[in-house]
C-alpha cells in the first residue's frame, strides 16, 4: 500500500531544481544557473537578473567572433 504523504515546500522546490535541466525545451545554461543559485541559497530576483545579463553578454561576445 502506498503511504500518502504531503511534501513540504522545500521538498517540492528541491525536487524541481534537481530536475530542472531535464525539462523539455529549457535552455540548459539557464537551468544550471537557476539550480546553482537555488542550491547556493542565492535565488533572488536581483541575482537571477544579474546572471541572465552575464549569459546574454557572453552569448553576444561569442557571436562577434
Amino acid at each position: 500500500m502506498k503511504k500518502n504523504t504531503v511534501k513540504s515546500g522545500k521538498e517540492i522546490l528541491d525536487e524541481f531544481f534537481r530536475d530542472i535541466s531535464s525539462i523539455e525545451n529549457i535552455d540548459k545554461t539557464i537551468a544550471n544557473m537557476l539550480m546553482k543559485l537555488y542550491t547556493d541559497g542565492k535565488l533572488t530576483e536581483k541575482t537571477v537578473i544579474n546572471e541572465l545579463q552575464k549569459i546574454r553578454t557572453k552569448n553576444e561576445r561569442g557571436n562577434e567572433i
